[in-house]
C-alpha cells in the first residue's frame, strides 16, 4: 500500500487556519475586510475576551444571496476572482477564498445576511466545519457573523493564546487600521459591554489620528502629497519631535491595505536622516494609490506583505515627496528652546483634508535653558572641611544653567573620597603658571592645571586609574591623561551606568520610594501598547512607577520614582511601552525591570552638551571606579575611549 494519501477536507481547512488565523484579531481583520468590500457604510466590530469567546461583525453591505451562503465558507470559493489573470488586478481586499472557511473550521459561527432584494434574510451555523441547515430568520440588508470560542476544537493552539488583555490590545491595533485606512466608513468598536470608539466618517485622516494618538501628536502632523502618472501618494508625516523608538507608529497603506514594507520603510528613514536622534523612528501615516497590475499583494496569506512591480520608482517619489515637505516647512522653530510652560502653537494655514493649526512644541527634544533636566551630581558629594579650616569656595553658577537642591534620594549615597582642591585655589595657581616655575608640590596633592581655551580644566584626585586632571570638550566629553596614553570619556554615558547601578541597588534593597501625583497624569498610547504596560504593572509598582487603566489606549500614571526627579511621568511612560511592544519576544519580569532601570537611568544622567563645573566633573570621575561595568553605558554604548601613547605616535609618525 502506497504512502501518499490525500488529505481530508477538515485538515486541509485546519492546517489554512494556521497561517490565515494565528489570533483573534486575525478573525476581526478578514471579517472586517470582506465587510469593506461588500460595500458597507457602516460596520460595528464586538468582541468578550479578546475576541477568544466572541468575535461579532454586523455591517449593511450587500449581503449574501441565500444559494451563495453555503460555498461562502466553502474553502477557495470566492467572488472576487474568475480566472487566473484576475490576480494580477486585484481591486478588493480579500480574493482568496480561505479565511471564512478556515475560521468556521475552529469555532462556532452563525452567519445571518440579506440582500437588498431578499424579503427575509438568511441564517447559517457551522460548528468545527459542520454546516447545519440554511433556515429563514429576520434582519436587516447586510450581514452579521458571530465567531464564538475560538479554537475550541484545536485546544493546543487556544493554550498558545495571550491573556485576555493583550488579545484585546492586537484587536484594537487591527481596528485601529481598518479606521485608520478608511477614514469614510462609519466604525464602532465594542469590547463587552464598553463602547471603546464610535468613529463617523470623515474625509481627513487627522480626525481617526486624534482619537487614536492624541490631539498632540494630530496638531505636529505635515500634509504630504504627490502624484506621478497614475501614482498618488498622500497622507501624514510627524514632526521630528514625535518620533518613537520603534517603528510601530508608522502605518503604511497600499490601496487601503495595511502593509509592511522594508523599501517605504527606508525611504521614511532616509528622509528624515539628520533630523532624528539615533535610535528613533519617525512616525508617518501614508496613503499610495496605484494601479493594480503595478502591485502583487498575493505574497502570504496575511496580505500583510507586498511586492511592487518597480520598487525603486515608489522609493524615490516617497524620498523626494517628504523631503520636499520639509524643506517648505519652518522645523526650526520647532526646535528652539520652549518656554518653562508650553505655549498653544500660533493659528497656521490648514493643511489638505484637516482641520489646521501648526505642530505644537515638544520639550522632549528641545535644548532647555532652565533647570528642569540638571543633574548637580557635586552636590552629591559636600566637600569635607577639615577643624578649624573655612570650607572651599564653590564657583558661582553658570548663568544659563542655574544650580539646584540635592536630590532628596542622592542623599543616602556613599561618602566621596578626600575632595580636590577647591576651585579658587586652582584658579590662583593656574593664573601664575605664565609668569613663574610650576611650585613644587607633595606627592599626595595634585599640580594644579590651567584650563584650556576650548574647555573647563579639572583637577581631580586619581582615581579609577584616572590621572590628576582632566579637561571637558565640547561640554560632552572629559579627557585625562593615563599612564600609557589618554582617555575620553563620555559625561552622559558614564552618568548613566552610574544611576543604572544605583537605581539596581536600590530596587535589591527594596527601598524604591515613589513620588505621587497630585493629580494623576493621563497618557495616550496605542492599544497594543497600553496593553503591555497594564500587563507589567505590578513590576513597575516595584519601581514606583504606578499606573492604572482609563478606558480605551488612555493610561494614568498615579506616582513616579522618586529618585528621577522632574523627569517627565508622560515621556517615560511611552518610551517604556514602545520599547516593550518593540521586543521581538515577550520580555521577562527581570527583562522588564532592567529595561525600566536603563531607561530611568537615561532619563536623569546629566546630558551631551551639558557644561559642567570642575566640582561636578571631579565628583563623576570618583563614582567611575565603584560601579560595575564602566565600560559601558545599559544600552550598550561605550562610556569612555582609549589611546594608548603608541597609538598617537603612530599618528603623529614618531614611530
Amino acid at each position: 500500500m502506497g504512502m501518499i494519501r490525500e488529505l481530508s477536507p477538515s485538515v486541509v481547512n485546519q492546517i489554512a487556519a494556521g497561517e490565515v488565523v494565528e489570533r483573534p484579531a486575525s478573525v476581526v481583520k478578514e471579517l472586517l475586510e470582506n465587510a469593506i468590500d461588500a460595500g458597507a457604510t457602516r460596520i460595528e466590530l464586538t468582541v468578550e475576551r479578546g475576541g477568544r469567546d466572541l468575535v461579532r461583525i454586523a455591517d449593511n453591505g450587500s449581503g449574501i444571496d441565500r444559494e451563495d451562503l453555503p460555498l461562502a465558507f466553502r474553502p477557495h470559493a470566492t467572488s472576487k476572482l474568475a480566472e487566473a489573470d484576475d490576480l494580477h488586478r486585484i481591486r478588493t481586499l480579500g480574493f482568496r477564498g480561505e479565511a471564512l472557511a478556515a475560521i468556521a473550521e475552529i469555532s462556532r459561527v452563525r452567519c445571518q445576511t440579506r440582500t437588498p432584494d431578499a424579503e427575509v434574510g438568511s441564517e447559517l451555523a457551522i460548528e468545527g466545519g459542520q454546516h447545519a441547515e440554511i433556515r429563514d430568520c429576520g434582519c436587516p440588508v447586510g450581514t452579521v457573523i458571530e465567531v464564538r470560542n475560538l479554537f475550541f476544537n484545536t485546544p493546543v493552539r487556544r493554550t498558545f493564546l495571550k491573556s485576555d488583555s493583550t488579545e484585546a490590545g492586537h484587536v484594537a491595533e487591527m481596528f485601529t487600521r481598518i479606521a485608520l485606512a478608511h477614514p469614510t466608513i462609519h466604525l464602532t468598536f465594542r469590547s463587552g459591554s464598553k463602547t471603546l470608539h464610535d468613529l463617523p466618517p470623515v474625509t481627513g485622516l487627522k480626525d481617526r489620528v486624534a482619537v487614536f494618538f492624541g490631539r498632540e501628536l494630530a496638531d505636529s502632523l505635515l500634509w504630504v502629497e504627490s502624484e506621478i502618472d497614475d501614482f498618488h501618494l498622500w497622507g501624514y508625516v510627524a514632526h521630528p519631535s514625535q518620533s518613537r523608538s520603534s517603528a510601530k507608529g508608522q502605518y503604511l497603506f497600499v490601496g487601503g491595505r495595511f502593509v509592511r514594507d522594508r523599501s517605504l520603510g527606508h525611504a521614511l528613514t532616509e528622509a528624515y536622516r539628520g533630523l532624528l536622534m539615533v535610535g528613533r523612528v519617525p512616525v508617518a501615516f501614508l496613503h499610495l494609490d496605484l494601479p493594480p497590475e503595478e502591485v502583487d499583494v498575493n505574497v502570504h496569506p496575511t496580505k500583510v506583505e507586498v511586492r511592487f512591480r518597480d520598487s525603486q520608482r515608489i522609493y524615490g517619489q516617497l524620498l523626494r515627496t517628504v523631503r520636499q515637505t520639509f524643506l517648505t516647512s519652518d522645523l526650526h522653530s520647532r526646535l528652539q528652546a520652549p518656554p518653562s510652560r508650553p505655549e498653544p502653537s500660533p493659528p497656521g494655514p490648514a493643511d489638505p483634508g484637516s482641520d489646521g493649526g501648526t505642530p505644537s512644541r515638544d520639550p522632549g527634544f528641545a535644548l532647555r535653558s532652565d533647570p528642569i533636566d540638571r543633574q548637580m551630581v557635586a552636590s552629591w558629594f559636600p566637600p569635607a572641611t577639615g577643624e578649624g579650616s573655612s570650607p572651599p569656595s564653590r564657583p558661582a553658577p553658570l548663568p544659563d544653567l542655574p544650580r539646584r537642591e540635592e536630590p532628596e534620594w542622592a542623599r543616602s549615597l556613599p561618602p566621596a573620597p578626600t575632595p580636590s582642591p577647591s576651585f579658587d585655589e586652582f584658579a590662583e595657581d593656574s593664573a601664575s603658571l605664565s609668569a613663574s616655575p610650576p611650585p613644587s608640590v607633595s606627592e599626595s596633592e595634585p599640580p594644579p592645571v590651567a584650563p584650556a581655551a576650548t574647555g573647563s580644566g579639572v583637577p581631580v584626585q586619581d582615581v579609577g586609574g584616572l590621572p590628576p586632571r582632566a579637561i571637558q570638550v565640547h561640554d560632552s566629553y572629559l579627557i585625562a591623561e593615563t599612564e600609557d596614553g589618554m582617555v575620553v570619556i563620555d559625561q552622559h554615558a558614564l552618568h548613566e551606568r552610574i544611576l543604572f547601578e544605583e537605581f539596581r541597588s536600590r530596587v535589591g534593597r527594596g527601598g524604591v520610594e515613589s513620588q505621587r501625583l497630585l493629580v494623576p497624569e493621563p497618557v495616550e498610547l496605542g492599544a497594543d501598547e497600553a496593553a503591555e504596560v497594564l500587563e507589567r504593572r505590578d513590576v513597575l509598582a516595584t519601581l514606583g512607577l504606578e499606573v492604572e487603566p482609563f478606558g480605551g489606549g488612555t493610561v494614568l500614571v498615579g506616582s513616579v520614582p522618586a529618585m528621577l526627579g522632574p523627569v517627565s511621568p508622560t515621556r517615560l511612560l511611552r518610551d517604556l511601552a514602545e520599547q516593550l511592544v518593540g521586543r521581538p519576544v515577550p520580555p521577562s519580569a527581570d527583562a522588564v525591570l532592567n529595561d525600566v532601570l536603563s531607561l530611568m537611568a537615561c532619563k536623569a544622567a546629566i546630558k551631551a552638551g551639558q557644561r559642567l563645573s570642575p566640582d561636578e566633573v571631579a565628583a563623576l570621575l570618583a563614582r567611575r571606579h565603584l560601579v560595575t561595568d564602566a565600560h559601558h553605558c545599559p544600552h550598550g554604548r561605550p562610556t569612555a575611549l582609549i589611546f594608548t601613547k603608541e597609538e598617537l605616535e603612530k599618528q603623529f609618525g614618531r614611530v
